[in-house]
Protein backbone atom coordinates (compact mmCIF):
# COMPACT_ATOMS: atom_id res chain seq x y z
CA UNK A 1 0.00 0.00 0.00
CA UNK A 2 2.82 2.35 0.92
CA UNK A 3 4.58 1.51 -2.33
CA UNK A 4 1.44 2.36 -4.28
CA UNK A 5 1.13 5.68 -2.48
CA UNK A 6 4.80 6.47 -3.13
CA UNK A 7 4.43 5.56 -6.80
CA UNK A 8 1.36 7.76 -7.09
CA UNK A 9 3.09 10.69 -5.43
CA UNK A 10 6.13 10.15 -7.61
CA UNK A 11 3.98 10.14 -10.77
CA UNK A 12 2.17 13.32 -9.71
CA UNK A 13 5.47 15.04 -8.92
CA UNK A 14 6.96 13.98 -12.26
CA UNK A 15 3.96 15.19 -14.24
CA UNK A 16 3.91 18.50 -12.38
CA UNK A 17 7.63 19.06 -13.00
CA UNK A 18 7.56 19.08 -16.80
CA UNK A 19 6.08 21.31 -19.48
CA UNK A 20 5.62 20.75 -23.19
CA UNK A 21 6.89 23.40 -25.60
CA UNK A 22 4.84 23.21 -28.80
CA UNK A 23 5.69 24.45 -32.33
CA UNK A 24 5.52 28.23 -32.51
CA UNK A 25 6.53 28.56 -28.83
CA UNK A 26 9.70 28.91 -26.80
CA UNK A 27 10.18 28.46 -23.08
CA UNK A 28 12.65 29.62 -20.48
CA UNK A 29 13.21 28.42 -16.91
CA UNK A 30 12.83 30.87 -14.06
CA UNK A 31 14.46 29.65 -10.84
CA UNK A 32 13.94 31.72 -7.69
CA UNK A 33 13.03 34.68 -9.87
CA UNK A 34 16.10 34.42 -12.09
CA UNK A 35 15.76 33.61 -15.77
CA UNK A 36 17.96 31.02 -17.36
CA UNK A 37 20.14 32.03 -20.30
CA UNK A 38 19.09 28.92 -22.22
CA UNK A 39 15.94 29.18 -24.32
CA UNK A 40 14.02 25.92 -24.71
CA UNK A 41 12.51 25.08 -28.07
CA UNK A 42 9.74 22.56 -28.76
CA UNK A 43 9.80 19.42 -26.68
CA UNK A 44 9.54 18.49 -22.97
CA UNK A 45 11.24 20.66 -20.35
CA UNK A 46 11.79 19.28 -16.82
CA UNK A 47 12.08 21.57 -13.81
CA UNK A 48 11.70 21.60 -10.04
CA UNK A 49 8.22 22.97 -9.33
CA UNK A 50 9.21 23.88 -5.75
CA UNK A 51 11.73 26.53 -6.83
CA UNK A 52 11.30 26.89 -10.59
CA UNK A 53 8.77 27.41 -13.36
CA UNK A 54 8.82 27.52 -17.14
CA UNK A 55 7.66 30.69 -18.87
CA UNK A 56 6.31 30.08 -22.39
CA UNK A 57 5.90 32.71 -25.10
CA UNK A 58 4.69 32.57 -28.70
CA UNK A 59 7.13 33.20 -31.53
CA UNK A 60 4.38 33.46 -34.15
CA UNK A 61 3.44 36.77 -35.75
CA UNK A 62 1.20 38.74 -33.40
CA UNK A 63 -1.20 41.53 -34.29
CA UNK A 64 -1.89 44.44 -31.95
CA UNK A 65 -5.06 46.28 -33.03
CA UNK A 66 -5.62 49.88 -31.98
CA UNK A 67 -8.11 52.64 -32.77
CA UNK A 68 -6.42 56.00 -32.38
CA UNK A 69 -6.89 59.67 -33.14
CA UNK A 70 -3.75 60.83 -34.93
CA UNK A 71 -2.66 64.48 -35.21
CA UNK A 72 -2.00 66.09 -38.60
CA UNK A 73 0.25 68.91 -39.72
CA UNK A 74 -2.62 71.39 -39.86
CA UNK A 75 -3.74 70.45 -36.33
CA UNK A 76 -6.66 68.18 -37.23
CA UNK A 77 -7.41 64.80 -35.66
CA UNK A 78 -7.67 61.79 -37.97
CA UNK A 79 -9.25 58.60 -36.65
CA UNK A 80 -7.67 55.36 -37.82
CA UNK A 81 -7.67 51.64 -37.10
CA UNK A 82 -4.08 50.47 -36.68
CA UNK A 83 -2.49 47.02 -36.87
CA UNK A 84 1.04 46.46 -35.52
CA UNK A 85 2.57 43.18 -36.66
CA UNK A 86 5.51 41.82 -34.65
CA UNK A 87 7.07 38.61 -33.37
CA UNK A 88 9.55 37.60 -30.69
CA UNK A 89 13.06 36.54 -31.61
CA UNK A 90 13.47 33.16 -29.83
CA UNK A 91 17.10 33.51 -28.78
CA UNK A 92 16.51 36.97 -27.29
CA UNK A 93 13.51 36.05 -25.13
CA UNK A 94 15.58 36.50 -21.95
CA UNK A 95 16.34 40.13 -22.87
CA UNK A 96 12.68 40.85 -23.54
CA UNK A 97 11.45 39.36 -20.24
CA UNK A 98 14.18 40.98 -18.16
CA UNK A 99 13.86 44.47 -19.66
CA UNK A 100 10.17 44.65 -20.57
CA UNK A 101 8.48 41.89 -18.58
CA UNK A 102 5.68 39.65 -19.76
CA UNK A 103 3.53 42.67 -20.54
CA UNK A 104 5.79 43.70 -23.42
CA UNK A 105 2.80 44.34 -25.72
CA UNK A 106 1.96 47.46 -23.72
CA UNK A 107 5.50 48.71 -24.33
CA UNK A 108 5.13 48.12 -28.09
CA UNK A 109 1.84 50.04 -27.99
CA UNK A 110 3.39 52.96 -26.10
CA UNK A 111 6.30 53.13 -28.52
CA UNK A 112 3.84 53.17 -31.42
CA UNK A 113 1.75 56.00 -29.94
CA UNK A 114 4.83 58.17 -29.54
CA UNK A 115 6.23 57.38 -33.00
CA UNK A 116 2.86 57.81 -34.72
CA UNK A 117 2.27 61.21 -33.12
CA UNK A 118 5.70 62.47 -34.17
CA UNK A 119 5.46 61.19 -37.74
CA UNK A 120 1.81 62.05 -38.50
CA UNK A 121 2.32 65.61 -37.27
CA UNK A 122 4.65 66.09 -40.25
CA UNK A 123 1.96 65.20 -42.81
CA UNK A 124 -1.34 66.78 -43.84
CA UNK A 125 -4.55 64.94 -43.04
CA UNK A 126 -5.26 64.34 -46.72
CA UNK A 127 -1.89 62.54 -47.03
CA UNK A 128 -3.12 59.78 -44.71
CA UNK A 129 -5.98 59.12 -47.12
CA UNK A 130 -3.83 59.09 -50.28
CA UNK A 131 -0.80 57.39 -51.76
CA UNK A 132 1.33 58.95 -49.01
CA UNK A 133 -0.09 56.46 -46.50
CA UNK A 134 2.58 53.85 -47.29
CA UNK A 135 5.32 56.41 -46.64
CA UNK A 136 3.74 57.38 -43.31
CA UNK A 137 3.53 53.71 -42.28
CA UNK A 138 7.20 53.16 -43.19
CA UNK A 139 8.29 56.26 -41.24
CA UNK A 140 6.36 55.16 -38.14
CA UNK A 141 7.86 51.66 -38.32
CA UNK A 142 11.38 53.05 -38.70
CA UNK A 143 10.97 55.35 -35.68
CA UNK A 144 9.44 52.54 -33.60
CA UNK A 145 12.44 50.29 -34.23
CA UNK A 146 14.85 52.99 -33.13
CA UNK A 147 12.89 53.73 -29.93
CA UNK A 148 12.29 50.07 -29.06
CA UNK A 149 15.93 49.06 -29.49
CA UNK A 150 16.84 51.59 -26.81
CA UNK A 151 14.77 49.60 -24.30
CA UNK A 152 15.37 45.96 -25.26
CA UNK A 153 16.29 43.62 -28.08
CA UNK A 154 14.25 40.65 -29.17
CA UNK A 155 11.06 42.16 -30.64
CA UNK A 156 11.00 42.06 -34.43
CA UNK A 157 8.66 44.73 -35.75
CA UNK A 158 7.27 43.59 -39.11
CA UNK A 159 4.79 46.23 -40.25
CA UNK A 160 2.52 49.09 -39.25
CA UNK A 161 -0.77 49.15 -41.15
CA UNK A 162 -3.14 52.12 -41.11
CA UNK A 163 -6.67 50.99 -41.95
CA UNK A 164 -10.06 52.68 -42.18
CA UNK A 165 -8.81 56.27 -42.20
CA UNK A 166 -11.62 58.61 -41.17
CA UNK A 167 -11.02 62.27 -42.00
CA UNK A 168 -12.98 65.12 -40.40
CA UNK A 169 -16.28 65.59 -42.20
CA UNK A 170 -15.49 69.04 -43.57
CA UNK A 171 -12.12 67.95 -44.93
CA UNK A 172 -13.51 64.74 -46.40
CA UNK A 173 -16.20 66.70 -48.29
CA UNK A 174 -13.63 69.23 -49.46
CA UNK A 175 -11.32 66.49 -50.77
CA UNK A 176 -14.22 64.78 -52.51
CA UNK A 177 -15.22 68.03 -54.23
CA UNK A 178 -11.63 68.67 -55.27
CA UNK A 179 -11.25 65.18 -56.71
CA UNK A 180 -14.53 65.56 -58.59
CA UNK A 181 -13.40 68.93 -59.98
CA UNK A 182 -10.06 67.42 -61.07
CA UNK A 183 -11.88 64.57 -62.82
CA UNK A 184 -14.21 67.03 -64.57
CA UNK A 185 -11.21 69.12 -65.66
CA UNK A 186 -9.41 66.07 -67.00
CA UNK A 187 -12.53 64.97 -68.86
CA UNK A 188 -12.97 68.44 -70.38
CA UNK A 189 -9.29 68.56 -71.37
CA UNK A 190 -9.70 65.22 -73.12
CA UNK A 191 -12.76 66.46 -75.01
CA UNK A 192 -10.95 69.63 -76.08
CA UNK A 193 -7.96 67.62 -77.26
CA UNK A 194 -10.22 65.37 -79.33
CA UNK A 195 -11.97 68.37 -80.87
CA UNK A 196 -8.62 70.00 -81.67
CA UNK A 197 -7.36 66.81 -83.30
CA UNK A 198 -10.55 66.58 -85.37
CA UNK A 199 -10.21 70.22 -86.42
CA UNK A 200 -6.56 69.66 -87.41
CA UNK A 201 -7.59 66.59 -89.39
CA UNK A 202 -10.22 68.56 -91.34
CA UNK A 203 -7.72 71.34 -92.07
CA UNK A 204 -5.16 68.83 -93.36
CA UNK A 205 -7.78 67.09 -95.53
CA UNK A 206 -9.00 70.37 -96.98
CA UNK A 207 -5.45 71.50 -97.69
CA UNK A 208 -4.69 68.17 -99.33
CA UNK A 209 -7.72 68.47 -101.61
CA UNK A 210 -6.78 72.02 -102.60
CA UNK A 211 -3.20 70.97 -103.36
CA UNK A 212 -4.40 68.01 -105.41
CA UNK A 213 -6.77 70.17 -107.44
CA UNK A 214 -4.06 72.73 -108.00
CA UNK A 215 -1.56 70.12 -109.16
CA UNK A 216 -4.17 68.51 -111.42
CA UNK A 217 -5.25 71.81 -112.96
CA UNK A 218 -1.68 72.99 -113.45
CA UNK A 219 -0.66 69.66 -114.94
CA UNK A 220 -3.41 69.37 -117.62
CA UNK A 221 -2.06 71.84 -120.18
CA UNK A 222 -3.10 71.79 -123.85
CA UNK A 223 0.31 70.39 -124.79
CA UNK A 224 0.01 67.50 -122.33
CA UNK A 225 -3.49 66.70 -123.62
CA UNK A 226 -2.18 66.53 -127.19
CA UNK A 227 0.65 64.22 -126.14
CA UNK A 228 -1.73 61.95 -124.30
CA UNK A 229 -4.02 61.89 -127.37
CA UNK A 230 -1.16 60.80 -129.60
CA UNK A 231 -0.23 58.08 -127.12
CA UNK A 232 -3.85 56.86 -127.16
CA UNK A 233 -3.83 56.71 -130.99
CA UNK A 234 -0.67 54.64 -130.87
CA UNK A 235 -2.17 52.19 -128.45
CA UNK A 236 -5.35 51.90 -130.56
CA UNK A 237 -3.35 51.28 -133.69
CA UNK A 238 -1.82 48.20 -132.12
CA UNK A 239 -5.25 46.60 -131.68
CA UNK A 240 -6.46 44.21 -134.49
CA UNK A 241 -10.10 45.20 -133.97
CA UNK A 242 -11.86 47.75 -136.15
CA UNK A 243 -12.66 51.11 -134.59
CA UNK A 244 -14.62 54.25 -135.25
CA UNK A 245 -12.97 57.40 -133.89
CA UNK A 246 -14.98 60.65 -133.75
CA UNK A 247 -12.91 63.73 -132.89
CA UNK A 248 -12.25 67.28 -134.00
CA UNK A 249 -8.55 66.83 -133.33
CA UNK A 250 -8.66 69.02 -130.26
CA UNK A 251 -10.76 67.09 -127.79
CA UNK A 252 -10.27 63.60 -126.22
CA UNK A 253 -11.27 60.69 -128.44
CA UNK A 254 -14.55 58.80 -128.43
CA UNK A 255 -13.76 55.22 -129.43
CA UNK A 256 -16.33 52.69 -130.55
CA UNK A 257 -14.61 49.30 -130.40
CA UNK A 258 -16.09 46.29 -132.24
CA UNK A 259 -14.87 42.74 -131.88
Amino acid sequence: MKKLILLSLSAVFTLSSCRVIRPGEVGIKQTLGKFSSKVQTQGIVFYNPLVSKVVKESTQTNNIKLILSLPSKEGLSVNSEISILYRLEPQKLTSVLINLGKNYESVVTSVFRSAASDVCAQFYAKDMHSGMRAKIEAEILKKMKVNLEKQAEGIDLIAVLMKRIQLPNGLANSIERKLQAEQDAMRMEFVLQQEKLEADRKIINAKGERDAQKIFSEGLTDQIIKIKTIEAFKELSKSPNSKVIITDGKTPLLINQED
